[in-house]
């Protein structure tokens, strides 16, 4: 009787998992998630990821923040040295193509005539799919200004060298050329701007933009700023230059694009998170000694006292936005530059160092993709450098940082006239913060060209013994200057290795002395 019951009781739990298989379409369906996913919380979110991990601590403060001399660490300085943490490469390469991988499947919801319909009631499909478009050439041009050949998607070029973003199709992409790249970033930009309708971006959450107008004038200055950077390299750039400008750039502060970040613990800005925990970056000797007038062509300069903290000033009251500032600058020294890492700890303790200012270190910092002044910069560059855009430039930047109008008009009256050296670094001081933009201007041009390099020799304090030199040397052999791109990332040269391997060949090697070919300096 038991053997019975139990073939019975066996027969009737088989036929239940059958029962449970034919519907298992039906029971595999996360109630939680949506079938219909908020394009505009995808492209908040996207936006969020990218510059959480560009910005922070690791991938930004450990390798091109300190190599264009933002910033100077008070511990550990093989990264100032240039010996950086591979597995930065390696962040900075994935979640670029994994956020690019979501501004795509955005394009594909506003094109796919199953979704297209129900996603246009987040916004008009033409401005999504450009947004997406803009946000791409952004990611892509930074991905080829750090690497060289790479990986490339692009939504209007079905050329047999663009194979990123095919996960269902090609896992092992080709690395398309550089002058590919940059050709159709530009192409891109300028369809994606001729695209936008006016209007909204996206009818709520819309955190970059606000409205089609103000994309518009992104795009274009983007165009702009990627143009005047292969000009001479890639053919049609010229032209670029002058439509894009002609098209409409940004024309004030208000145009300045950024991600503000939440004034919560939720969502933090990436470097006030770190700070909460770790206190190994300050300001650098090197950016303080040109602010204060000590190198370079320019007197005092008032941002100084906007973007670093007076020395002395407990981490506690920076974090919490009562940090007192200061306008005499002896309270501002700098941390020295590219010393060695048993060295640097007696500089920190003696308490020779400036933090970042509580204007950086705050929740609701706004990380910024480009603003005004650069734009009038750029301007002044391709007007031969004129004097109107470069003064524009500056006035636009002391007033981004709250400089105070009387600091800011004494400041100007005594610029040098512009000039290519001193437009550039005018642009260097402005783009603070921003170092991956800063690098690859150093790269192209040479300036500033005050930067502490490879065998040159700096100076610290010893306490109780006063000044002493130090040579910066370089950790990586070859290096006589700045690097001049990243490391391919080790995955790649294991997944991917044919590829990988064709693509060393082309730019002239893996190495971190390869010039890219727009680096003129």
């Amino acid at each position: 009787m038991k053997k019975i019951l139990y073939i019975v009781s066996t027969v009737t739990m088989l036929f239940s998992l059958t029962n449970c298989a034919d519907k298992f379409d039906e029971i595999d369906v996360n109630p939680n998630q949506t079938s219909h996913p908020l394009t505009y919380g995808i492209f908040n979110s996207t936006m969020r990821e990218y510059l959480t991990e560009m910005r922070g601590s690791f991938s930004s403060g450990r390798v091109a923040l300190p190599w264009v001399q933002y910033s100077a660490q008070r511990t550990y300085t093989e990264e100032d040295r240039y010996q950086y943490r591979l597995t930065s490469g390696v962040a900075i390469w994935s979640v670029s193509y994994r956020v690019a991988q979501d501004y795509k499947q955005i394009i594909d919801l506003n094109t796919d005539p199953a979704t297209r319909s129900q996603v246009s009631a987040y916004g008009p499909n033409d401005n999504q799919i450009a947004a997406s478009r803009i946000m791409l050439s952004y990611i892509f041009s930074n991905l080829a200004d750090s690497f060289g050949d790479i990986p490339y998607y692009s939504y209007g070029n079905k050329d047999a060298d663009f194979q990123a973003l095919n996960v269902n199709g090609q896992l092992q992409p080709k690395f398309a050329s550089q002058a590919k790249v940059y050709a159709d970033i530009l192409k891109e930009l300028k369809e994606a701007s001729e695209m936008i309708v006016p209007g909204v971006v996206f009818t709520s959450g819309d955190r970059l933009f606000g409205s089609s107008a103000k994309m518009k004038k992104f795009a274009n200055s983007l165009r702009l700023r990627i143009a005047t950077r292969v000009k001479g390299v890639v053919p049609g750039a010229e032209a670029h230059i002058a439509d894009a400008i002609a098209s409409g750039v940004m024309t004030s502060n208000d145009d300045t694009v950024g991600l503000t970040f939440e004034n919560n613990l939720t969502y933090p800005s990436p470097m006030y998170n770190d700070f909460r925990t770790r206190s190994d970056l300050a300001i650098s000797k090197t950016f303080v000694d040109l602010l204060k007038g000590n190198k370079g062509n320019f007197g005092l300069d008032p941002r100084l006292f906007k973007y670093a903290t007076p020395k002395g000033v407990a981490k506690s009251l920076i974090l919490a936005g009562t940090s007192p500032e200061s306008t005499n600058p002896a309270d501002f020294v700098g941390m020295p530059y590219g010393v060695s890492s048993s060295a640097a700890p007696s500089q920190a303790s003696a308490g020779n160092f400036n933090y970042f200012s509580k204007n950086v270190y705050k929740m609701d910092y706004t990380e910024v993709l480009m603003e005004f002044s650069e734009v009038q910069f750029l301007l002044s560059e391709n007007n031969g450098w004129s004097q109107t855009e470069y003064i524009n430039g500056v006035k636009a930047s002391l007033s981004r940082w709250g400089v105070d109008q009387t600091s800011a008009n004494a400041y100007v009256a005594s610029l040098p006239p512009a000039s290519k050296e001193n437009v550039i670094t005018q642009k260097y001081i402005a783009l603070y913060m921003q170092p991956y933009e800063a690098w690859s201007e150093y790269r192209r041009t040479g300036y500033p060209n005050t930067l502490l390099l490879p065998g040159q020799t700096g100076t610290y304090n010893v306490p109780y013994e006063g000044s002493t030199t130090y040579t910066f040397t370089s950790l990586i052999d070859g290096l006589t200057d700045l690097p001049t791109r990243l490391y391919y990332p080790t995955s790649v040269q294991s997944l991917n290795r044919v590829n990988y391997e064709a693509a060393s060949t082309s730019i002239g090697g893996d190495k971190m002395n390869t010039k890219l070919i727009w680096d003129k300096n």
